[in-house]
């Protein structure tokens, strides 16, 4: 990602092109997909949080009737910034609507990207107390030796449900998909079919389930640390919120850093274009399982 050296005028950019990124952000990422979103306001806001369910029971007429209470709490959200800077030719950017279709297809893949790979724990995250991520989540192979695919699914079902959740989702990275197209049954049948709309996986042990590329962290070459390949987990645990949406600047009068480069937009005859997300993620951890199983690389 460049960095700005130098800004001065930005060029204004429609309004409803900067919703159509947010909102190819969001079904770009996997994880956003399944979360619970909220608006976000720039000082963060708390979110109240209530571990245990209240029990009933049967009681006798004019008997006393049980108190059974869970648990109270807070978390706070916390909004962090997810940024990126991409450049064009003058020349390209003639084409108004090819500099909008360039960006709604090119940016939310980018920002999405970062948010899924930083939740399993694949990118640094920005706070280690107010932003969740699954990466010291108890972790399930999925590999397809003896079955391991379906069982390890079924381990992270288990695990999900022993915690007080109920699996109702899966995110994977594309490594997974292999894993589970090739998973057969002991007559070499097929366990996980995939659509006939679509030719794709869409529901695994009959919950959704979502693909994004960077939901996958390589392991050791040793093998000793294996891949994680996605997450299953109960999604009414988790909450993501966003401030406002993507803000897009535009401009063609700055000089940005990029590693050794230099880039001078107005020199070079460029413009730079920056995208920037304002995000936040809390979740109850114990309700998901990373799902491990890629070889490792």
């Amino acid at each position: 990602m460049a960095d700005i050296n130098r800004t001065t005028n930005s060029m204004a950019l429609p309004s409803d092109i900067s919703n159509e990124i947010m909102q190819k952000t969001q079904e770009s990422s996997a994880i956003m997909r399944l979360a619970h979103h909220i608006a976000l306001p720039g000082r963060g806001v708390t979110i109240p949080v209530i571990t245990g369910d209240p029990t009933a029971a049967w009681v006798a007429e004019t008997a006393a009737k049980p108190v059974s209470n869970g648990t109270p709490g807070t978390k706070l959200m916390q909004a962090f910034k997810i940024a990126v800077i991409e450049t064009f030719s003058k020349e390209f950017v003639r084409d108004i609507p090819a500099l909008y279709d360039a960006l709604v297809q090119r940016l939310p893949g980018a920002l999405a990207g970062v948010f899924d790979s930083t939740i399993i724990g694949a990118t640094q995250a920005p706070s280690a107390t107010n932003f969740d991520t699954f990466a010291s989540c108890t972790a399930q192979s999925i590999l397809n030796a003896n079955n391991g695919t379906y069982l390890g699914l079924v381990a992270a079902d288990a695990d999900i449900a022993a915690h007080g959740g109920v699996m109702n989702g899966l995110a994977l990275g594309a490594q997974a998909r292999a894993l589970l197209l090739t998973a057969t049954d002991t007559t070499n049948r097929p366990l996980f079919l995939a659509s006939a709309n679509d030719g794709v996986v869409d529901k695994v042990l009959g919950v959704p389930t979502y693909f994004n590329k960077n939901l996958y962290k390589a392991g050791a070459s040793s093998g000793s640390v294996p891949a994680i390949v996605g997450i299953a987990g109960d999604w009414s645990q988790a909450m993501y919120g966003t401030v406002a949406g993507v803000e897009i600047a535009v401009t063609d009068t700055a000089t940005l850093t990029s590693g050794n480069t230099t880039i001078n937009l107005w020199q070079q005859n460029m413009i730079a274009v920056r995208a920037e997300i304002e995000v936040g993620f809390r979740a109850d951890t114990s309700c998901f399982n990373l799902l491990t199983g890629a070889i490792p690389s």
